[in-house]
């Protein structure tokens, strides 16, 4: 049975003769009603605290939980951050790769062309020397031809003779 400190104050003891004496017995019973009162509010004030405690320890493993949850995701997402850049940096490689064959690829292909457009040019150099040789040559001739003419007039020859 609980007792509050208010029926603890108004308890009263049935009378006999010879029994304690009412007035002593009414302020015991009054000290420990109110002592009662101050233990029984304190109770009260502890439960009080205890249930703010509970409900702030609540609310902490709460964020707690939060937190977890938020550096799992955080770090999933770093990992796929990092795959994805991985990825991103193999395909930029391969296609780096790629364009540097076909750059390397084309330089050759372009040097070929030149080394052959070089070979035909000096085949044509050569072959327009050999042309103007013979062109100076045979005007050479028909200068002499020309000069032997002039100095020995008694023969004189037809231009297409001379050519024979």
């Amino acid at each position: 049975m609980n007792l509050t400190p208010l029926e603890i104050a108004q308890k009263l003891f049935s009378k006999r003769m010879m029994g304690y004496d009412i007035q002593e017995v009414s302020d015991f019973l009054y000290l420990i009603s109110s002592q009662y009162e101050e233990l029984h509010q304190e109770n009260l004030k502890l439960r009080e605290a205890l249930k703010e405690k509970e409900y702030q320890m609540f609310e902490h493993k709460e964020r707690d939980k939060i937190l977890k949850d938020t550096i799992s995701t955080a770090g999933q997402m770093a990992e796929k951050i990092r795959l994805d850049a991985e990825r991103e940096a193999k395909m930029i490689v391969t296609e780096a790769k790629t364009k540097a064959e076909f750059i390397t690829r084309d330089a050759r292909d372009s040097i070929g062309r030149n080394y052959e457009e070089l070979t035909q040019l000096k085949k044509q150099r050569i072959q327009f020397e050999t042309q103007l040789k013979a062109l100076v040559q045979s005007h050479l001739e028909l200068i002499q031809q020309n000069n032997r003419l002039i100095q020995n007039p008694q023969t004189p020859q037809t231009f297409e003779e001379s050519s024979l």
